[in-house]
Protein backbone atom coordinates (compact mmCIF):
# COMPACT_ATOMS: atom_id res chain seq x y z
CA UNK A 1 0.00 0.00 0.00
CA UNK A 2 1.29 3.44 -0.91
CA UNK A 3 1.91 5.57 2.18
CA UNK A 4 3.25 9.08 2.63
CA UNK A 5 6.65 9.05 4.29
CA UNK A 6 8.44 12.05 5.78
CA UNK A 7 12.19 11.72 6.25
CA UNK A 8 14.02 14.46 8.13
CA UNK A 9 17.69 14.90 7.38
CA UNK A 10 16.86 13.28 4.06
CA UNK A 11 19.32 15.17 1.89
CA UNK A 12 22.48 13.20 2.63
CA UNK A 13 23.99 10.11 4.20
CA UNK A 14 21.63 7.72 5.95
CA UNK A 15 18.62 9.97 5.43
CA UNK A 16 19.17 10.07 1.68
CA UNK A 17 19.46 6.28 1.52
CA UNK A 18 16.28 5.96 3.57
CA UNK A 19 14.40 8.21 1.13
CA UNK A 20 15.44 6.02 -1.80
CA UNK A 21 14.56 2.79 0.03
CA UNK A 22 11.10 3.99 1.01
CA UNK A 23 10.52 5.28 -2.50
CA UNK A 24 11.51 1.90 -3.94
CA UNK A 25 8.86 0.31 -1.73
CA UNK A 26 6.16 2.37 -3.42
CA UNK A 27 5.77 5.12 -0.85
CA UNK A 28 5.45 8.82 -1.54
CA UNK A 29 8.40 10.61 0.00
CA UNK A 30 8.84 14.08 1.49
CA UNK A 31 12.53 14.94 1.83
CA UNK A 32 13.02 17.41 4.69
CA UNK A 33 16.41 18.93 5.37
CA UNK A 34 18.01 22.17 6.47
CA UNK A 35 19.89 22.12 3.17
CA UNK A 36 17.11 22.86 0.71
CA UNK A 37 19.32 22.55 -2.37
CA UNK A 38 20.47 19.06 -1.42
CA UNK A 39 16.92 18.05 -0.52
CA UNK A 40 15.76 19.20 -3.96
CA UNK A 41 18.45 17.05 -5.57
CA UNK A 42 17.25 13.96 -3.70
CA UNK A 43 13.59 14.57 -4.55
CA UNK A 44 14.53 15.12 -8.20
CA UNK A 45 16.38 11.79 -8.23
CA UNK A 46 13.35 10.08 -6.69
CA UNK A 47 10.99 11.55 -9.26
CA UNK A 48 13.31 10.35 -12.04
CA UNK A 49 12.68 6.85 -10.65
CA UNK A 50 8.93 7.39 -10.75
CA UNK A 51 8.52 8.17 -7.06
CA UNK A 52 6.04 10.84 -6.03
CA UNK A 53 8.34 13.10 -4.01
CA UNK A 54 8.76 16.65 -2.78
CA UNK A 55 11.50 18.48 -0.89
CA UNK A 56 11.32 21.09 1.82
CA UNK A 57 13.98 23.18 3.56
CA UNK A 58 13.22 22.90 7.27
CA UNK A 59 14.98 23.53 10.56
CA UNK A 60 13.37 20.83 12.72
CA UNK A 61 14.10 22.83 15.87
CA UNK A 62 11.63 25.50 14.63
CA UNK A 63 8.12 24.33 15.56
CA UNK A 64 6.34 26.71 13.21
CA UNK A 65 8.57 25.65 10.30
CA UNK A 66 7.83 21.99 11.04
CA UNK A 67 4.08 22.62 11.16
CA UNK A 68 4.19 24.52 7.87
CA UNK A 69 6.26 21.77 6.23
CA UNK A 70 3.86 19.03 7.28
CA UNK A 71 0.91 21.11 6.09
CA UNK A 72 2.52 21.30 2.67
CA UNK A 73 3.23 17.57 2.68
CA UNK A 74 -0.43 16.88 3.43
CA UNK A 75 -1.54 19.27 0.69
CA UNK A 76 0.75 17.82 -1.97
CA UNK A 77 1.09 14.14 -1.02
CA UNK A 78 -1.55 13.35 1.60
CA UNK A 79 -1.67 12.45 5.31
CA UNK A 80 1.61 11.35 6.88
CA UNK A 81 1.70 7.71 7.97
CA UNK A 82 5.47 7.08 8.05
CA UNK A 83 7.97 9.30 9.85
CA UNK A 84 11.73 8.76 10.00
CA UNK A 85 13.63 11.29 12.08
CA UNK A 86 17.18 11.27 10.77
CA UNK A 87 17.95 14.99 11.12
CA UNK A 88 20.71 15.64 13.60
CA UNK A 89 23.91 17.45 14.36
CA UNK A 90 27.12 16.44 16.08
CA UNK A 91 29.79 18.31 18.00
CA UNK A 92 33.11 17.29 19.51
CA UNK A 93 34.08 19.05 22.72
CA UNK A 94 35.49 18.28 26.16
CA UNK A 95 32.70 18.27 28.72
CA UNK A 96 34.01 21.25 30.67
CA UNK A 97 34.23 23.28 27.45
CA UNK A 98 30.64 22.73 26.32
CA UNK A 99 28.87 26.06 26.33
CA UNK A 100 25.20 26.36 27.28
CA UNK A 101 24.54 27.62 23.75
CA UNK A 102 26.10 24.52 22.16
CA UNK A 103 24.34 22.21 24.60
CA UNK A 104 20.98 23.81 23.85
CA UNK A 105 21.50 23.70 20.09
CA UNK A 106 22.21 19.95 20.10
CA UNK A 107 19.21 19.28 22.32
CA UNK A 108 17.04 21.55 20.14
CA UNK A 109 17.93 19.72 16.93
CA UNK A 110 18.48 16.12 18.00
CA UNK A 111 15.79 15.78 20.67
CA UNK A 112 13.32 18.65 20.47
CA UNK A 113 13.32 18.51 16.67
CA UNK A 114 12.28 14.87 16.88
CA UNK A 115 9.58 15.79 19.41
CA UNK A 116 8.20 18.45 17.06
CA UNK A 117 8.03 16.10 14.09
CA UNK A 118 6.46 13.24 16.02
CA UNK A 119 3.86 15.44 17.66
CA UNK A 120 2.85 17.01 14.34
CA UNK A 121 2.71 13.65 12.52
CA UNK A 122 0.88 11.52 15.10
CA UNK A 123 -2.63 12.97 14.47
CA UNK A 124 -2.55 11.67 10.87
CA UNK A 125 -1.55 8.23 12.12
CA UNK A 126 -4.27 8.23 14.78
CA UNK A 127 -6.89 9.05 12.18
CA UNK A 128 -5.67 6.17 10.00
CA UNK A 129 -5.25 3.75 12.93
CA UNK A 130 -1.87 2.96 11.36
CA UNK A 131 1.54 4.52 11.64
CA UNK A 132 5.26 3.89 11.63
CA UNK A 133 7.83 6.04 13.41
CA UNK A 134 11.55 5.26 13.32
CA UNK A 135 13.97 7.47 15.21
CA UNK A 136 17.64 7.43 14.26
CA UNK A 137 19.72 7.81 17.40
CA UNK A 138 23.34 6.69 17.85
CA UNK A 139 25.40 3.99 19.52
CA UNK A 140 26.82 6.88 21.56
CA UNK A 141 23.48 6.88 23.35
CA UNK A 142 24.10 3.35 24.55
CA UNK A 143 27.79 3.32 25.41
CA UNK A 144 28.59 6.99 26.02
CA UNK A 145 31.18 8.98 24.09
CA UNK A 146 34.07 10.91 25.64
CA UNK A 147 34.27 14.36 24.13
CA UNK A 148 30.67 14.08 22.92
CA UNK A 149 28.66 14.08 26.15
CA UNK A 150 26.13 16.59 24.84
CA UNK A 151 25.63 14.62 21.63
CA UNK A 152 25.28 11.32 23.50
CA UNK A 153 22.81 12.84 25.94
CA UNK A 154 20.64 14.23 23.15
CA UNK A 155 20.57 10.88 21.38
CA UNK A 156 20.10 8.89 24.58
CA UNK A 157 16.86 10.70 25.28
CA UNK A 158 15.50 9.36 22.00
CA UNK A 159 15.68 5.82 23.37
CA UNK A 160 13.30 6.74 26.18
CA UNK A 161 11.08 8.74 23.85
CA UNK A 162 10.82 5.72 21.55
CA UNK A 163 9.70 3.39 24.33
CA UNK A 164 7.25 5.92 25.75
CA UNK A 165 5.55 6.63 22.43
CA UNK A 166 5.46 2.94 21.58
CA UNK A 167 3.51 2.19 24.76
CA UNK A 168 1.25 5.21 24.42
CA UNK A 169 0.29 4.69 20.79
CA UNK A 170 0.52 0.93 20.36
CA UNK A 171 -3.23 0.55 20.99
CA UNK A 172 -3.82 2.91 18.06
CA UNK A 173 -1.87 0.78 15.59
CA UNK A 174 1.24 2.97 15.60
CA UNK A 175 4.66 1.37 16.03
CA UNK A 176 7.66 3.35 17.22
CA UNK A 177 11.19 1.98 16.98
CA UNK A 178 14.75 3.22 17.17
CA UNK A 179 17.96 2.51 15.27
CA UNK A 180 21.27 3.55 16.89
CA UNK A 181 23.80 3.29 14.04
CA UNK A 182 27.45 2.49 14.62
CA UNK A 183 30.38 2.14 12.23
CA UNK A 184 28.36 3.56 9.33
CA UNK A 185 30.25 5.55 6.70
CA UNK A 186 28.54 8.93 6.27
CA UNK A 187 29.43 12.51 5.30
CA UNK A 188 29.14 13.45 8.98
CA UNK A 189 31.72 10.79 9.82
CA UNK A 190 34.04 12.05 7.09
CA UNK A 191 33.81 15.57 8.50
CA UNK A 192 34.72 14.27 11.96
CA UNK A 193 37.70 12.42 10.52
CA UNK A 194 38.87 15.46 8.57
CA UNK A 195 38.81 17.48 11.79
CA UNK A 196 40.83 14.83 13.60
CA UNK A 197 38.04 13.81 15.97
CA UNK A 198 37.49 10.31 14.63
CA UNK A 199 39.86 7.48 13.59
CA UNK A 200 40.30 6.44 9.98
CA UNK A 201 37.96 4.05 8.20
CA UNK A 202 40.55 1.30 8.52
CA UNK A 203 40.88 1.82 12.27
CA UNK A 204 37.15 1.91 12.75
CA UNK A 205 36.61 -1.20 10.62
CA UNK A 206 39.18 -3.11 12.68
CA UNK A 207 36.88 -2.85 15.71
CA UNK A 208 33.84 -4.21 13.85
CA UNK A 209 33.38 -8.02 14.04
CA UNK A 210 32.24 -8.13 10.41
CA UNK A 211 35.49 -6.39 9.46
CA UNK A 212 34.11 -3.48 7.50
CA UNK A 213 32.03 -0.32 7.88
CA UNK A 214 28.36 -0.21 7.07
CA UNK A 215 26.63 2.08 4.61
CA UNK A 216 23.53 4.22 4.52
CA UNK A 217 21.86 1.42 2.58
CA UNK A 218 22.30 -0.90 5.55
CA UNK A 219 20.42 1.54 7.76
CA UNK A 220 17.81 2.17 5.06
CA UNK A 221 17.06 -1.55 4.72
CA UNK A 222 16.37 -1.83 8.45
CA UNK A 223 14.22 1.30 8.40
CA UNK A 224 12.29 0.03 5.39
CA UNK A 225 11.49 -3.20 7.19
CA UNK A 226 10.40 -1.45 10.39
CA UNK A 227 8.08 0.73 8.32
CA UNK A 228 6.51 -2.24 6.54
CA UNK A 229 3.37 -4.23 7.22
CA UNK A 230 5.56 -7.21 8.13
CA UNK A 231 6.94 -5.32 11.15
CA UNK A 232 3.51 -4.63 12.63
CA UNK A 233 4.24 -6.57 15.84
CA UNK A 234 7.58 -4.84 16.49
CA UNK A 235 7.45 -1.71 18.59
CA UNK A 236 9.40 0.00 21.35
CA UNK A 237 12.59 -1.68 20.15
CA UNK A 238 16.14 -0.49 19.65
CA UNK A 239 17.64 -2.28 16.65
CA UNK A 240 21.41 -2.09 16.48
CA UNK A 241 22.71 -1.95 12.91
CA UNK A 242 26.40 -2.01 13.68
CA UNK A 243 28.21 -5.05 12.24
CA UNK A 244 28.28 -6.67 15.67
CA UNK A 245 30.06 -3.80 17.43
CA UNK A 246 29.94 -4.04 21.20
CA UNK A 247 27.84 -1.39 22.86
Amino acid sequence: MNRVAVVTGGASGMGEAICHDLGSRGHKVAVLDLNGTAAQRVSDELREKGVDAISLSVDVSDRRAVEEAFARVRAELGPVHILVTSAGMVDFCAFTDITPETWNRLIDVNLTGTFHCCQVAVPDMLEASWGRIVMISSSSAQRGSPGMAHYAASKGALLSLTRSLAREYGPAGITVNNIPPSAIETPMQHAGQAAGHLPSNEQMAASVPLGHLGTGDDIAAAVGFLCSEQAGFITGQTLGVNGGSVM
